[in-house]
């Protein structure tokens, strides 16, 4: 699990501290409509919708936010309609990447991502080029401080968890499940009395390609310029940054 742990606790630092809340606001609510207009407004019986709402809260979205996305979802309040699009195509050094997008105009998206990845080293792909690279799983990090190795290995395991990892280097326990398992092994973890310090449905890379230190600051700053894109929901890559430059970047 090289580079995703780090590059996921930064990404989660930086969403809930984000002075630019309402470009995160929007974002959210557009994931909260989306699920609603599928799944259904009640949360209990759409799985999309409660992990949207769950987000929201831990970003403190206003409540009356919240309520409001998901009724433009259920056709309660009118709303833009907003189309869910995945873009593929390659960073510098050659890394993966995949950008899930919600967006109310498909020929306007890909030309300004386009853009965005060629002013940063990267190239927009064809369909299918990285998406093989990728396993969609529930991952959960839990802070070494909270518990020890066994304790949680036992909880996690008995509650249907795929693997469990402890890298030396890194500060936390990576927890893999299936997407239709995460909330039930994120439930136990917190039954258990131990704290979660992020807990999510990602795609995970099955390899990584390394980068050099100039290649890493390059590959922040597109994927944060992708980010900030008003139609990106989600970035996932495939690279595995220095050390040195992850601690730059937190």
């Amino acid at each position: 699990m090289a580079g995703h742990s780090k590059w996921a606790q930064i990404k989660h630092k930086k969403a809930i501290t984000d002075a630019r809340k309402g470009k995160l606001f929007s974002k959210l609510a557009r994931e909260l409509t989306v699920a609603a207009k599928l799944g259904g407004g009640d949360p209990d019986g759409n799985p999309r919708l409660r992990a949207a709402i769950e987000k929201a809260k831990e970003a403190n979205m206003p409540q009356d936010n919240i309520r409001r996305a998901i009724q433009k979802g259920t056709g309660e309040l009118e709303g833009a309609s907003y189309e869910e699009a995945v873009y593929e195509g390659y960073g510098p050094g050659g890394a993966a990447l995949l950008i899930q997008t919600l967006t109310d105009n498909r020929n306007r998206t890909p030309a300004e991502l386009r853009h965005i990845l060629s002013k940063h080293g990267g190239n927009m792909g064809e369909a299918g080029c990285v998406a093989w690279m990728f396993q969609k799983r529930g991952y959960i990090l839990v802070q070494k401080q909270a518990t020890d190795e066994d304790t949680l290995l036992d909880v996690v395991l008995e509650a249907g968890a795929l693997d469990m990892k402890n890298d030396p280097q890194e500060e936390n326990y990576e927890v893999i499940t299936s997407p239709e398992d995460l909330a039930k092994v994120k439930a136990a973890i917190q039954e258990a009395g131990i704290p979660i310090a992020l807990a999510e449905v990602t795609m995970l890379p099955k390899s990584y390609v390394p980068l050099d230190a100039q290649q890493a600051q390059q590959m922040q700053k597109l994927l944060e310029a992708l980010e900030e894109h008003d139609d990106v929901q989600a970035v996932y890559t495939n690279c595995d940054m220095p050390e040195e430059a992850l601690e730059r970047s937190a």
